[in-house]
């Protein structure tokens, strides 16, 4: 029996030996894939609003410092900023920590200096980070070396936790002692008996059961830690893995992670106070918590401030002076940097080359497109206009960087801090007029047969169906327009022009035009499709547009740009792709159209409130019952879609121009510093025309307007001319 008994405690010791020291010897963290924003680069002629820098550097937890000589801190005077930034990888390149000036006049970086009034080229500041793919089990970390770490940190957290650490060998009966008395003198918890070791041990290998049998455990695992373990490495570990706090379903392990998590600072930025806060938690994380429980927070982190006093980590002055200060948390509502839309869609984009268990363990560095700047104006855009409406109203908004292809910013539903339905990338909706675009851009590819200025029918249509059903559009004014011409017919958003035109060159060839500038999905070739009557996601419009925006060059939407292992290691790139689609000089006839929407069409209440000489093109769309809202439009930063409708897909009460377009023009106001560039490119030449028949006029001549054609399609008959006074005193004025 005896021999029974020792054969199974040798095995079981030996079990245990070889658990602890292959499991921590090897101790691979679950590591989450973190999401990151672009990168700010700043430089001399750089587009950016003074207070959209300030917030920037507020979402990344600079403090105002007036003597900016610490990473991490800036010094604002209206336009002027000292910043000294952080130290960063970030796209498998090494930034260091810099102190320069920026001086920003009217929204454009006009000066960007070092210390001493020499010129910089350009400098950078660290992405912010956006989320994380988290394991199962919802742990996070951020993980430090012991070099890393404050020292302060480790003195601190070794006199309140563990202070004979460097003589113990595992377990400390002395230390259960003096915790005792140290308590009992206090009159409350300072000070634990378990060693740092058991709390690792604790921490990795077994459950928070409070019973003999765990406590036997954990005391012989502790001193086979110690026997396998140098001291160094035991609190390493022990600092990375520390349970500091829950955020909803998220863990909170290890100090650097928790100094962020309550702080939105880096651990080497923390102060003294800061520190005692985190150190006095561990005894009780959720008992301490300092948002839910902030004055038992500040009473343990005073306690804390004194240890560190009496043993002449900071002065009995500085212990007074941290006292006094609050506890210097950011907001609670830990959702502000929370994009939860435009996170759905990094993972479905890395679902095509990672699979999960990647992604949720080795700590991979995803670094996307996303411009916080840009997703604040989205969602003050949105919710302005949502506010005014009823609960039920949803919308959302794809914003691309016109030049690249690069989703900026996804805003998916009115909730925009809350995962749940994207309504950006799932609400597959009809989008009404905003096929149009399309449409006459097929007609104007058949250049033998239509130019902006052919006149095309706008009588009522009737098409019979195989079922036997007639098809019956109507304009939206319910009135008939006679024979406008082309460029007039999209302007106006005609649909029964719009729908003459497409049947008369082909469902076939328009639904070619649709595939041709990105849409995917696959399209009927039902008369219907003509005037809107395909759903596409505001994602998938925002791919259409896309191309139509970069005059004719498709480039697939995208929102990862690099990734990256934990040691920063470069793993992919995803380069921007580019593809001629439609010719450029096709695409400047389109644009001359759109330009017109939003100058005489159904768009112009665009110009409301954006500069009358500030060139945007773009297109709205209503659907049937005024069930769906949409407008999509660019300038030459910025493509925008916006969505505005019902999830139950009841009328929504409002057109394009009454609701999205509001959304979209709001947007623009605010960030958009590039106008479209609207240069003529070769194969374009320009005429005057009669604006009711087509035909060539003079620039003297009553309703005469300058038009581009593709080169020599021009009508060759010139139309009668009545000369009128304003047409000669411009034609004089243009002469000089």
């Amino acid at each position: 029996m005896i021999i029974a008994l020792s054969v199974l405690l040798l095995g079981s010791l030996a079990y245990l030996d070889a658990k602890v020291r292959y499991s921590l010897n090897d101790r691979q963290w679950q590591l989450p894939a973190r999401v990151y924003a672009r990168v700010l680069s700043l430089y001399p002629g750089k587009l950016i609003a003074a207070d959209d820098l300030q917030r920037e550097l507020q979402h990344l937890g600079y403090r105002t410092a007036s003597d900016w000589q610490q990473p991490g801190t800036v010094k604002r005077q209206g336009g002027d900023f000292w910043i000294h930034s952080r130290g960063f990888n970030a796209n498998g390149a090494v930034n260091n920590a810099q102190r320069f000036t920026v001086r920003i006049v009217n929204n454009t970086v006009e000066k960007l200096q070092l210390p001493g009034s020499i010129d910089l080229e350009r400098a950078a500041l660290e992405p912010l980070e956006i989320g994380s793919i988290y394991p199962r089990h919802q742990e996070d970390r951020i993980l430090v070396k012991l070099d890393e770490v404050p020292s302060s940190l480790t003195e601190i957290l070794l006199l309140v936790e563990d202070r004979d650490f460097y003589q113990h060998f595992g377990i400390s009966p002395r230390s259960i002692a003096r915790a005792l008395v140290t308590n009992v003198k206090a009159g409350r918890t300072l000070q634990g008996g378990s060693t740092i070791t058991q709390q690792l041990v604790k921490n990795v290998f077994l459950t928070a059961d409070r019973s003999l049998w765990r406590k036997g455990l954990e005391a012989v695992m502790s001193v086979l830690v110690e026997v396998h373990f140098s001291k160094e490495k035991i609190l390493e570990s022990y600092l990375n893995e520390v349970y500091l706090g829950q955020e909803g379903a998220k863990a909170i392990h290890g100090f650097a992670l928790a100094s962020r998590h309550y702080f939105n600072r880096p651990l080497e930025e923390l102060n003294a106070a800061q520190i005692a806060l985190m150190v006095g938690m561990v005894k009780g994380p959720s008992y301490f918590h300092p948002w839910r429980n902030p004055q038992r927070a500040k009473q343990r982190r005073n306690l804390v401030l004194s240890v560190m006093a009496e043993h002449q980590l900071i002065t009995p002055q500085q212990s007074t002076q941290f006292k006094q200060q609050s506890l210097g948390l950011v907001k609670s509502n830990a959702r502000e940097f929370v994009f939860p839309a435009y996170l759905d869609l990094v993972r479905r984009q890395l679902r095509r080359d990672y699979n999960a268990q990647s992604l949720q363990t080795e700590g991979m560095k995803i670094f996307t497109a996303f411009d916080p700047i840009a997703q604040h104006h989205a969602e003050v855009s949105v919710a302005a206009v949502l506010s005014a409406q009823p609960e039920s109203l949803q919308g959302a908004m794809v914003v691309t960087n016109v030049s690249s292809g690069d989703v900026v910013a996804v805003v998916g539903g009115r909730k925009m801090r809350y995962a749940g339905f994207n309504r950006a990338l799932d609400a597959v909706r009809p989008i009404g007029s905003l096929i149009k675009p399309a449409v006459y851009l097929a007609a104007l590819q058949q250049s033998h047969r239509y130019s902006l200025a052919t006149r095309i029918s706008d009588a009522p249509v009737e098409v019979a169906g195989r079922d036997g059903t007639i098809w019956r559009p109507r304009n939206f004014d319910r009135k008939n327009h006679g024979s406008p011409l082309l460029h007039s017919a999209l302007a106006n958003s005609y649909n029964q022009a719009t729908a003459r035109l497409g049947m008369d060159i082909g469902l076939s060839e328009v639904i070619s035009m649709v595939e041709q500038l990105g849409v995917k999905r696959p399209i009927s070739a039902l008369p219907s499709m003509l005037l809107g009557a395909v759903g596409l996601s505001p994602f998938e419009v925002a791919a259409m547009y896309q191309t139509i925006a970069s005059a004719g060059v498709y480039s697939p939407l995208r929102s990862i740009v690099d990734i990256t292992d934990k040691d920063d290691v470069v793993l992919a790139r995803y380069p921007v792709v580019r593809k001629v689609a439609v010719e450029k000089p096709l695409m400047h006839l389109l644009h001359y159209s759109m330009l017109e929407v939003v100058q005489e069409g159904t768009g112009k209440s665009v110009y409301q409130t954006l500069p009358a000489d500030y060139l945007v093109a773009g297109k709205t769309g209503t659907t049937n019952d005024l069930r769906d809202s949409w407008f999509a439009g660019f300038a030459g930063d910025y493509l925008s879609v916006v969505w505005l409708g019902r999830d139950d897909n009841g009328g929504a009460g409002l057109t394009g121009s009454s609701g999205a377009l509001k959304v979209w023009r709001k947007f623009f106001e605010a960030i958009s510093y590039q106008p479209l560039d609207f240069s003529v490119p070769a194969g374009i030449a320009y005429h005057w025309i009669d604006s009711q028949s087509g035909l060539l006029s003079r620039e003297v001549c009553e309703g005469a307007r300058y038009m581009p054609f593709l080169q020599g399609t021009a009508p060759t008959e010139r139309s009668s001319c009545r000369a009128t006074l304003p047409g000669v005193l411009q034609w004089f004025k243009n002469l000089f």
